[in-house]
């Protein structure tokens, strides 16, 4: 959610990788696991006055990017209520109440049984990447059916592409994305 970011395209191809089925949920039952809230709330790192999100600077007048608590973005029209700071207790409600729409959205879009642990992967790349982003990106596309046509060769890839933010491939999104992969496909709570 805290950064901005598109996918490029590539050729089309299909995908022969697959979603492990045994031992799964269905994920629109799912819920984002405490493992999950943590490595979410690590990554995001808390903040309890505005900064902007693409330079990390603290900020005293609104910006696009203007985020506050856990990588909650704060819109203009919230600016008043944010512009001061706020309290731990705060952060972890507003944390709260951004994860539920994400939870949602991965309980909506994915149609197949998740481990937990991929669950909690697509809600971060969710979280990440937004709503409308991953609803109609290769990566849930992939999942739903790893034989899907998208311009990816495979999950991983298309997972993988989204690392741009303003325009350019951003070091940072490479790493939240190998490290949300680590989590998808080997179940591994790593931060980079």
């Amino acid at each position: 959610m805290a950064f901005a970011a598109s996918m490029a395209s590539t050729a089309s191809s299909t995908v022969s990788e697959s979603v492990n089925r045994e031992a799964s949920i269905p994920a629109s039952s799912s819920a984002l696991s405490e493992a999950g809230k943590d490595w979410l709330k690590d990554v995001e790192q808390l903040r309890l006055m505005p900064y902007d999100d693409q330079t990390g600077e603290g900020i005293n007048q609104w910006v696009p990017g203007a985020t506050i608590g856990y990588g909650h973005l704060i819109s203009q029209q919230e600016w008043p209520i944010y512009q001061n700071g706020i309290t731990l207790e705060q952060a972890e409600q507003i944390f709260s109440d951004d994860l539920a729409p994400f939870v949602n959205t991965v309980n909506r879009v994915i149609n197949v049984p998740l481990e937990p642990h991929q669950f909690d992967a697509a809600v971060m790349l969710a979280y990440n990447a937004g709503i409308s982003g991953f609803s109609s990106s290769s990566a849930a596309k992939l999942i739903n059916d790893p034989q899907a046509e998208t311009p990816y060769s495979s999950l991983e890839n298309a997972w993988k592409a989204w690392n741009i933010s303003q325009g350019k491939v951003n070091q940072g999104l490479i790493n939240r994305r190998s490290a949300e992969w680590k989590m998808f496909s080997k179940g591994v709570y790593e931060r980079w």
